[in-house]
């Protein structure tokens, strides 16, 4: 049963400053937070000690999980696939607007600062997917990887869950879909590209936004506009399908440079978009205005406004449909600007359509059981 919990935009005590490098300082209670404690001075100094410590920029912290099960099932109609990876939980990239934010509240945990310094890896992903594919009853579906968190934040460049993953599905031919706003994925390429030759792989790069200052606030951790920009550039000399999320549109934040996004991303060899309005479900709503307030104090209300205005009055709306959307004239308005400049740009709404029928079940390994008898 969940936890009844009212989410403060403004807590009793003080807000944290922004830290260089992280999307929120803010360790925000969650909604299942039952009580909370205070410091109390235990005469060895340590009262001081956690002042000098606030001043220090946190650092990540990695925690591994071995998994019961890596396939998860979408039962939303707003996406476009049946079965989703997230090789990783929480994010360093620290995008203050992410809407899986809320999920490090099932682990106890904040979705503010703890989400993207407290990185939960998924160390047995590979095992477990092989197992999955190996299954008498598995049919191959449509697959995205990140749907959540990036595949390819930081720590896979250490880790490589991700590569392993990768290597699964080239081993089976099982196609599938990635959204990353990393460069990571070119380390990749040897994989990917020959599976994207046989109609494997469709690959968007996520760019919110062409100022270097803005996303610098706006997702501290992810690769800078020109670097995704140019990864675009690669994956389709590569001959990789590739195409641009423009998501979240934030009124009057990123909202008035999504032509130029488009046409930047056309340039650089994009052949298919999609954008998404933003969205503030549970924790992500009080962390974004926060946010918003910090760095556009003279905007803060006229955004929200134009947010209220798209969700019929509330800060957000959950329903399908109208989630990934929103409502109204001006959400109306934004979906008309998309589609001409994709018509002008030749750019395809559509997702790539990827090849089920060459799926093959992975081959037993040796240590597998029965597969030593033969």
């Amino acid at each position: 049963m969940r936890h009844s919990r009212t989410i403060k935009l403004v807590p009793d005590s003080p807000l944290p400053d922004p830290v260089k490098g992280r999307g929120t300082a803010w360790a925000i209670e969650h909604r299942y937070t039952k009580q909370t404690s205070e410091c109390f001075d235990d005469g060895w100094g340590t009262m001081d000690q956690a002042v000098q410590e606030e001043h220090l920029p946190p650092a990540t912290q990695i925690i591994e999980e071995r998994v019961k099960s890596i396939l998860s099932s979408n039962d939303s109609p707003d996406v476009h696939f049946d079965l989703s990876i997230n090789p990783y939980r929480g994010c360093e990239h620290g995008c203050v607007y992410c809407f899986a934010r809320p999920t490090h509240s099932y682990l106890n945990l904040s979705p503010g600062l703890d989400f993207e310094t407290k990185i939960i890896a998924k160390i047995n992903a590979a095992e477990k997917l092989r197992e999955a594919l190996a299954s008498r009853a598995y049919r191959p579906l449509m697959l995205n990887i990140g749907s959540a968190t990036d595949a390819y934040q930081p720590i896979e460049r250490k880790l490589g869950i991700t590569r392993s993953i990768l290597e699964v599905l080239s081993e089976c031919r099982h196609p599938f879909s990635m959204v990353t706003k990393s460069s990571g994925i070119e380390r990749d390429l040897d994989l990917v590209a020959p599976m994207a030759a046989d109609g494997l792989v469709a690959v968007y790069l996520s760019i919110t936004s062409l100022d270097v200052d803005l996303a610098r606030i706006l997702e501290p951790r992810a690769a800078a506009p020109h670097r995704r920009l140019r990864t675009v550039e690669t994956l389709a000399k590569a001959g990789v399908p590739v195409g641009v999320s423009v998501s979240p549109i934030i009124p009057f934040i990123n909202e008035p440079e999504l032509e130029r996004i488009l046409e930047a991303a056309a340039g650089a060899g994009a052949t298919s978009a999609f954008s998404i309005v933003l969205r503030l479900p549970w924790e992500v709503n009080p962390i974004f205005q926060h946010w918003l307030d910090q760095h556009f104090p003279e905007r803060a209300a006229r955004v929200m406004a134009r947010v209220r205005e798209m969700r019929g009055g509330k800060d957000y709306d959950a329903r399908f449909g109208a989630r990934m959307k929103g409502e109204g004239v001006w959400a109306q308005l934004l979906q008309q600007r998309f589609a001409k400049a994709v018509n002008r740009l030749g750019l395809n709404r559509t997702r790539v359509e990827l090849d089920l029928t060459q799926f093959r079940p992975p081959a037993a390994r040796r240590g597998d059981g029965q597969g030593e008898l033969f």
